[in-house]
């Protein structure tokens, strides 16, 4: 749900995310605590994502229109952005 609302901001600036299936992994295994269940998932995921996401937007490294792919190797997350070609 989290996810879900991040790419609906993402789509008013026509950009399209993509997680890894190894970004996924690593957001839940952060995001989950035995004490208090998945309520810590939504600060990881600004931390992890969505606070590094509008940095890079603001600094003009992410353009209206490319795809966003999240990827972690080693624990730490990769964000990635990609000029969508239209055929």
């Amino acid at each position: 749900i989290q996810i879900d609302h991040l790419r609906q901001r993402l789509n008013e600036r026509h950009l399209t995310l993509e997680l890894t299936d190894a970004a996924k992994n690593l957001i839940i295994e952060e995001g989950y605590d035995a004490a208090f269940g998945a309520r810590p998932l939504k600060r990881v995921l600004q931390q992890k994502i969505a606070d590094p996401l509008a940095v890079q937007i603001l600094e003009g490294k992410i353009f209206d229109g490319e795809r966003i792919v999240v990827d972690a190797v080693n624990g730490e997350i990769y964000i990635s952005a990609m000029e969508v070609l239209e055929a």
